[in-house]
């Protein structure tokens, strides 16, 4: 057993070594890393910390095929050990016999979960895969791409592409990474040179980093989301709110939400950083928004005292753009022009940007009845965007819920609501709101014992039974002028794989109906709003 004094000097060595790796070619060799998650994050840290020359034991609850055959990989490669299944995740492993250095854990676990906790527990720093690709992103011969962060409760994704977009149009080598689908560490590994990357950032990989220094920095919105995994609201925001901390040369904050201005005031950014805000108004001096049509610079020009720079039109971004995607654009807009890009170049990278699939996006009429996939919008925050871009609606919605109340989303659209389609597992939060607020719209619910499919075969099969269920009922109730709207403000893990999974069991289920004779489909295409 270690005296005291031993381990308090073995700790402070272990800081001091942790401190001193600060790019690829720091010294890696022999750390010792336990990496919790086995997923597309997880195995990219591991993957990477392999390369680097540290000792990875890595960690995951799944024992699916896919599991296994990432978890063989990285055997293959070199990594000390994979452990799968509940047990091992209950309990913090040693690597060849002694405690890890340092933890690295994939976004999406809670602090609280058992390993972490007790990595906490015995003074072992926790890092999240953004924090490790921030340590490594430098690297001797190759270009250090810059980075430009963005987060927000919705929104993000639209805003990640738009960034992409419009950095591409400048001539500019970019990418969006992170919470987008790419790993920011697979773009760091690639042999491309980079310039610069469009970061996507959730308020979980924003929990586990602390060094970021991004050259400009956003919070889009915010809104309660995720209050189960922070513990509170005021948890959340303070994880979004680090995304403006160490900001090089702007902090662009949504000046229609005090809270992201009160961000940038508490935080401690690097000398000379101004706080540029942007509005779907008109913009006063250090903003960007919106005059008679045209998106507009007021903050990175030299005569914003009384001029403004034409950076687009609202035709640019598509017939009738929603207020919310107005907005996305000019937070894109105010992290490239801080980044130096001209405003021909904005324009032209809205005009050349392609929205996603799952976000507002229009499925098919069917005699009449206009049918909407917005499985993205996760949170009663994005669903109210969506709701308020439509008439008289058919609402498909429910799931996990995520600790986050329904009541001010069903008073503010309950004048809209056709009838009410429940999905998930377990929806009475939303249910109640509706019975509260909205007593006399139509609930329809879909229990997964009345889809007919066989709930044995897994969340997949059962899924797709109950959303196949619940356009059935939207059809029944529907009426020509209608939307049939599936925007569930909850998050999807209970019956689905991913918001993804749930959207393209829609657009199945929407299709399928067609072809069973529910009236003509004239296919509305795949574009995308957000």
């Amino acid at each position: 057993m270690k005296s005291f004094s031993e381990k308090s000097s073995s700790d402070s060595a272990t800081a001091a070594r942790l401190a001193s790796l600060t790019s690829w070619d720091a010294d890696w060799s022999g750390l010792r890393v336990v990496v919790a998650g086995i997923g597309v994050s997880g195995f990219a840290a591991a993957d990477t910390l392999i390369e680097l020359g540290a000792r990875v034991v890595v960690v995951d609850a799944s024992v699916t095929e896919r599991a296994e055959a990432q978890a063989e990989t990285l055997r293959i490669v070199g990594a000390e050990d994979v452990l799968l299944g509940p047990d091992a995740v209950a309990r913090l492993p040693k690597v060849d016999g002694e405690w890890p250095e340092l933890v690295v854990t994939s976004p999406g676990w809670r602090p609280d979960q058992a390993m972490l906790a007790e990595a906490e527990r015995r003074d072992i720093p926790v890092w999240g895969d953004v924090e490790l690709a921030w340590r490594v992103r430098t690297r001797r011969g190759k270009k250090t791409a810059d980075w430009l962060a963005i987060t927000g409760t919705n929104g993000k994704t639209t805003t990640v592409g738009m960034t992409e977009s419009m950095l591409r149009a400048a001539g500019l080598t970019a990418v969006a990474v992170g919470n987008v689908g790419t790993p920011i560490l697979d773009a760091i590994r690639e042999p491309v040179e980079y310039d610069v990357f469009a970061v996507e950032l959730s308020s979980f990989q924003l929990h586990w980093a602390s060094s970021l220094s991004p050259v400009a920095s956003v919070v889009l919105n915010v809104a309660e989301d995720h209050v189960d995994w922070h513990g509170s609201y005021e948890a959340y925001l303070a994880d979004k709110a680090k995304v403006y901390e160490n900001t090089q040369k702007a902090c662009i904050f949504n000046a229609e939400q005090i809270e992201t201005e009160r961000m940038v005031e508490e935080a401690d950014v690097v000398e000379g950083c101004r706080a540029v805000g942007f509005t779907t108004r008109t913009p006063a001096v250090s903003m960007l928004g919106v005059v008679e049509g045209l998106l507009v610079d007021r903050a990175f020009i030299e005569e914003r005292r009384d001029h403004a720079a034409e950076l687009g039109a609202l035709a640019d971004l598509g017939p009738a753009a929603p207020r919310h995607m107005v907005a996305n654009a000019l937070a894109a807009a105010a992290l490239v022009r801080a980044y130096g890009v001209e405003p021909a170049a904005v324009k032209a990278g809205l005009q050349a940007y392609q929205p996603g699939d799952h976000r507002i996006q229009p499925v098919a009429d069917l005699e009449g009845v206009a049918w909407v996939n917005d499985s993205k919008a996760t949170n009663p925050h994005a669903a109210a965007a969506s709701l308020a871009a439509f008439g008289h609606v058919v609402w498909i919605a429910g799931g996990l819920a995520k600790g986050v109340g329904y009541d001010q989303l069903v008073a503010e659209h309950a004048p809209r609501l056709r009838g009410v389609v429940l999905i998930g597992r377990d929806s009475s939060e939303l249910a109640g709101a509706l019975a509260r607020h909205a007593p006399n719209v139509p609930v329809y619910r879909v229990e997964p014992g009345q889809t007919g499919g066989d709930q044995s075969a897994g969340a997949a099969l059962a899924g797709s039974d109950v959303m196949a269920a619940a356009v059935r009922l939207a059809a029944e109730h529907a009426e020509p002028g209608d939307t049939v709207l599936m925007a569930p403000a909850a998050a999807s893990m209970d019956q689905f794989d991913s918001y993804a999974h749930r959207g393209t069991a829609f657009v199945e289920a929407v299709h399928a109906l067609a072809r069973d004779g529910a009236g003509p489909s004239r296919d509305r295409g795949e574009t995308t709003e957000e």
